[in-house]
């Protein structure tokens, strides 16, 4: 399942994609996505949804952690609610 680079991996129950410039992955687990989406129980599809309609946000936080964290070009991360929550 996937949309607009945006994919599902149900074998980690998270959205993942490959930030702008970036060579490693970035993950969101479906739990992150019960803050932001405030339900309790987000289907991969929402999560989707919610995440093509706000990839700025999402390219943003991933970017600021890299460079936060000194992480790697090929590193990969994962974002929490708080790290997308606060550029939305």
């Amino acid at each position: 399942m996937s949309k607009e680079g945006l994919s599902w991996r149900a074998e980690i129950d998270a959205l993942v994609f490959q930030p702008d410039g970036h060579g490693g992955w970035c993950a969101v687990h479906r739990l992150a996505f019960r803050a932001l989406l405030d339900r309790r129980e987000p289907m991969p599809e929402d999560c989707l949804a919610f995440a093509a309609g706000h990839r700025a946000s999402f390219e943003a936080a991933a970017a600021g952690k890299i460079a936060e964290r000194g992480y790697g070009a090929a590193a990969n991360l994962h974002l929490t609610s708080r790290d997308v929550a606060r550029l939305l």
